[in-house]
């Protein structure tokens, strides 16, 4: 993890500078952790560990705005950034998300340039993006913050999923758009684009992780990836990636209960998947 900044990255959520943005442009090693419960108190349990950042999900989790402020405010004395993953590129929840307080987002499965640049927009006020204007709002403090506004722009940090076929591609030209921040693998969506369904460990799928982080690191973006698995993990990071999510707070709740039923329970363990 990155040991020179323990308490500020927590900044990125409490107002401006982002230092999660600035240490991930500078392609420090930040460790992640995936947060799916939707719950303010295991958030928070995430968010004590110590982690750079925890990605909170409201793609494959049952979240939104409403259930993601009270998880930034457990967050609000730790030292992990939130990252927040919207269900798609949409401008509108993308801009309530910004509103709601959120300065770091992941976008899934963007596939061109144009993709990015759509992603990028949705994260600027005019000229240089299209952001609807809310003058109290989380994001600036309910007002308290009039510099917010000027400011924010430069200060919103996007990363962008790539999980298909066309998205490893157009890596390059993804990477290339001005205000992309870092790329990131989502193994399971480009398992499945690559035909084969539910195993990331394929030769295939591999030779296009590998893609993605040489084409990304070419262009000077950072890259990451979600990997449980630590032995998956550690090759990527050898490969080149920066910012790697190495487990879920489902699969570890999953796991350790499972492991604490099998060890008082007659026959043989119950296999466990690794949870992505």
């Amino acid at each position: 993890m990155n040991a020179s900044s323990p308490g500020p990255a927590a900044v990125s959520y409490r107002g401006l500078p982002n230092t999660f943005r600035a240490d991930l442009i500078a392609c420090k090693r930040l460790i992640g952790c995936w947060c799916s419960l939707a719950s303010p108190i295991s958030t928070e349990v995430l968010g004590i560990a110590g982690f750079d950042w925890i990605l909170l999900d409201a793609e494959h989790a049952p979240n939104d705005s409403i259930s993601l402020i009270p998880q930034l405010m457990a967050l609000k004395d730790s030292a992990s950034a939130p990252v927040v993953r919207p269900s798609w590129n949409n401008t509108v929840e993308i801009k309530r998300l910004l509103d709601a307080g959120v300065y770091n987002l992941l976008i899934p499965f963007v596939q061109s340039a144009d993709e990015a640049r759509h992603a990028v927009a949705a994260t600027r006020y005019p000229p240089q993006g299209v952001r609807g204007v809310s003058v109290s709002q989380r994001g600036n403090r309910y007002g308290a913050l009039p510099h917010y506004i000027h400011e924010a722009n430069e200060h919103i940090a996007v990363m962008v999923q790539i999980e298909s076929r066309a998205g490893v591609e157009a890596t390059a030209e993804i990477a290339a758009v001005e205000g992309i921040d870092g790329v990131f693998v989502g193994p399971q969506d480009l398992a499945a684009g690559y035909g084969h369904l539910h195993d990331p460990d394929h030769p295939d799928v591999q030779a296009a992780i590998r893609q993605v982080f040489d084409s990304a690191r070419a262009a000077g973006k950072p890259s990451g990836i979600l990997a449980p698995v630590e032995a998956d993990a550690r090759r990527y990071l050898e490969w080149g990636a920066t910012f790697v999510a190495v487990g879920s707070d489902l699969g570890v709740l999953r796991g350790a209960t499972q492991a604490l039923c099998d060890k008082y329970r007659d026959g043989e363990a119950t296999p466990l998947a690794p949870q992505y």
